[in-house]
Parts: C-alpha cells; structure tokens; sequence
C-alpha cells in the first residue's frame, strides 16, 4: 500500500511537471521534470518574496540550484515561467482540495473539506496570493483562467450536489462565484495574514464556521 501511495504523488507530480511545462518546454526525461520541478518552486519563492518585476531569472536559477542555460531549456523568458507557475499553483489548489475529499461524503461536508484544505494549503504557501493577484497585471488572462477554473470545479460540485437532492435547485454560476470569493477572502485573513495573530485558528473549525453560514444564511431564524 505504501509503495502504491508513493507511486501516485510519483504520478501526480509529473502530471503537474508536464501540466506546468505546456506553457513551457515539455522535459523528455526524469531528470529533466525535476530540473523543471527545482525551477517552479524556487520562482515561487522568488516572485513571492521579491514580486515578478524584482526577480530575475539569475536570482532564480541560483535559487534552484540549476545553470542559468537551464532555464532556457524549459523556458523563453521570464514571462513564460511566470504563467507556468501560476498554472501549476492552480493545479496545487486542485490536488490539495481533492485530496481531502472521500467518498461518500455529502455536499456540505465536501464544501467544509476542500476549504479546511484550501486553507492548510495557503497558510503553507502564502506566496500564492502575491502571486495571484501580480497576474492580474502581468498575465491577465492566466489570472482570469485562475479563477474561471476553480470557479467551475465549485460549480459542479454544488450543482452535482442539488442533482443528489442534498441542496436546493437552481444553484449555478452566481453561486460558484459567491462562494469562492468568500474562501478566498477567508483565506486571506486566516491563512496569511493570520500568522501574525497569538493564535491563528484551526483550518478546520474555520471551515466549519464558513460551512455554518452556507447552510443556515444569516437571516433570524
């Protein structure tokens, strides 16, 4: 069982490699994914510490331990490892979420677990958000794509969720965009600026409040 779970993350992590190299130049071996792999996660540092006009694909490189030729094996510019990274952060948020789902689980409790995980994840990585939002402006269209995309996964969870009877019907796009807003949100103040409160609060009981408010509204009852 170990080995089978240790050849899924094997099997997970190069499709996000291969996933991230479409907006760059598909490593043929191994080597080459981890040499892609050391590059995305050290811009990740870069870019979050320092923002994409700051770094540079010098500081970058040294960061990760590679040549600077290296780079331009997998890469043109450092626009190009810049939209990498943003696609393989959202495809991070997509394996964190659905990591934590299990089967059988109802509609609200999936809902509770992709946040709690969205947040472990962000308290984590914090420099997702700084290099989220600096898509807004250096790559607009992956910035949006961002958001489309995980826009859509909460839509069909929640529409898959009135088709089972567990929530009311009509819930569709206006809804998605809703409650992603507010995990974001919540996860801005929770996940990074929460690191300097005395006492950050668990991801889980933050996720059950959220949960709380899509079940019951705020409305008296």
């Amino acid at each position: 069982m170990a080995n089978s779970n240790r050849s899924d993350q094997g099997e997970k992590s190069r499709a996000q490699v291969d996933s991230a190299a479409a907006e760059g130049k598909a490593p043929r071996t191994e080597r080459g994914r981890r040499t892609l792999r050391k590059l995305l996660d050290a811009s990740a540092v870069e870019f979050g510490e320092k923002g994409f006009h700051e770094a540079s694909v010098s500081s970058i490189t040294r960061r990760a331990g590679v040549a600077l030729g290296s780079f331009y094996t997998y890469f043109d510019s450092k626009d190009a490892l810049f939209r990498a990274l943003v696609q393989d952060m959202s495809e991070n948020v997509r394996t964190s979420a659905r990591s934590a789902l299990k089967e059988g689980m109802g509609a609200m409790e999936i809902e509770r677990a992709a946040l709690a995980a969205f947040l472990a994840f962000a308290r984590e990585h914090k420099e997702i958000y700084r290099i989220i939002d600096e898509a807004e402006f250096v790559d607009p269209e992956s910035y949006r794509n961002h958001y489309e995309t995980i826009a859509g996964r909460i839509r069909a969870r929640i529409e898959a969720g009135a088709a089972a009877g567990e929530l009311r019907t009509g819930l569709g796009e206006i809804e998605a965009w809703a409650i992603m807003g507010m995990n974001v949100f919540v996860g801005l103040r929770y996940a990074v600026w929460g690191s300097e409160d005395a006492s950050p609060g668990d991801p889980e009981e933050i996720a059950a409040a959220v949960n709380r408010l899509l079940a019951e509204g705020i409305e008296r009852r």
